[in-house]
């Protein structure tokens, strides 16, 4: 409670300090902020041509428009994660001029980077559920999708509350994160169905929190259908990674002077 009322008493600057990031990271440019919408079409559209018409992924009972929208179910996610996790793991070194300033806890700076990281995603969620509309694809488990992004939001937040506690004594981590989105996007059913997954496969599918995350997506966004069970596991993960992250990072905060 007492993370949540720390991030609920600076909310204000946190928006304010999240806008500016946002609105820096597209400064100079020709069409600024459009970028938040034509970053995601064009990220989902080169997915669709190397999965679908370079290495001819199918999923049977799909034609080729419908498995496009499935995979995008799993991939818009998985974008907003592996931006938050590239951005947030370096966020303490990259203010380091924050470490002792009273007005803005530190400990608020991995938040901003996540918030500001997900806007892509936040986007082409949106984008997504249009296109399913058009295609006929409606279904009340679809207001269910804000519930799993706070769960997302809230274990991306512990993670790399985690990790960028960590990447300021050892900061080949920053280095390490990159090589494991690789791997994670490999690893994660993002152009696979659950049926698709070989059962001697499975073991090495539980373990990733992304698994559920990714399902619980596509579930309520093309399935029509929630499984009660991965939606509890995820949101054990995601509270236990939240609180675990947070007592990572205060436990450590008072070290962050000494080493930037």
């Amino acid at each position: 409670m007492k993370l949540l009322s720390i991030i609920w008493m600076h909310r204000w600057i946190l928006f304010a300090t999240t806008m500016v990031d946002i609105k820096s990271r597209f400064r100079g440019t020709v069409i600024g902020l459009l970028w938040t919408v034509i970053y995601p079409i064009l990220f989902l559209g080169i997915y669709a041509v190397i999965y679908i018409m370079i290495f001819h992924v199918r999923a049977a009972g799909y034609k080729t428009e419908e498995y496009v929208l499935l995979v995008f179910c799993g991939l818009v996610p998985f974008l907003g994660f592996s931006e938050a996790l590239g951005t947030g793991v370096g966020s303490i070194l990259a203010n380091k001029g924050l470490i002792k300033n009273t007005l803005f806890p530190i400990e608020l700076v991995p938040v901003k980077a996540v918030l500001s990281s997900s806007v892509t995603m936040i986007v082409g969620l949106g984008l997504l559920l249009a296109a399913l509309w058009i295609s006929g694809v409606w279904h009340f488990t679809q207001f269910l999708v804000p519930v799993i992004l706070i769960l997302q939001l809230l274990f991306s937040i512990g993670l790399i509350w985690l990790l960028s506690a960590f990447n300021v004594f050892i900061q080949d981590i920053g280095q390490i994160v990159a090589i494991f989105i690789m791997f994670l996007m490999l690893v994660s059913p993002i152009a696979y169905t659950h049926e698709m997954i070989p059962k001697e496969l499975m073991p090495f599918m539980y373990p990733n929190p992304l698994y559920y995350l990714i399902m619980l997506y596509r579930d309520a966004l093309y399935i029509g259908t929630v499984r009660v069970d991965m939606l509890m596991i995820f949101s054990v993960i995601a509270a236990t990674m939240f609180l675990i992250g947070g007592a990572v990072f205060f436990r450590l905060k008072p070290l962050f002077a000494d080493h930037v």
